[in-house]
């Protein structure tokens, strides 16, 4: 069964267009390595909630947007392959120091999931 690492994402509006770029150089390096689906996408109707909600988990500011992000992995094991790669390449190696990073990387929230259903 596939296998998911998923991502909630505080980005400043005015760094969207950044974070765009950023994701397209490291959505090409996850596919060559071997990611089956690299997926970005930007909140439109993520209402805060009074308990919990998208926005309260990054402690979302007004002047940024939620973004929810996926990468597909044929398996665990492929994932730990494929993301030990990714890091070691010189071509992402700017964007995993924080001061080049066009979002806050401490309010981020990412985990690896097992899929248990895929239709």
């Amino acid at each position: 069964m596939p296998y998911v690492d998923g991502f909630v994402i505080p980005v400043p509006k005015a760094n969207l267009e950044a974070y765009k770029k950023m994701s397209l150089e490291c959505g090409a390096v996850w596919k060559e390595y071997g990611a089956l689906e690299f997926r970005e996408t930007v909140g439109d109707d993520v209402p805060p909630g009074k308990v919990t909600s998208f926005p309260q988990s990054v402690i979302l500011k007004e002047e940024e947007v939620v973004v929810f992000s996926w990468i597909v992995y044929e398996s665990r094991a492929r994932r730990d392959e494929i993301n030990e790669k990714v890091m070691k390449d010189p071509r992402i190696a700017s964007y995993m120091d924080p001061a080049n990073m066009p979002f806050d990387g401490k309010r981020m929230i990412y985990g690896g999931f097992e899929m248990i259903i895929d239709l």
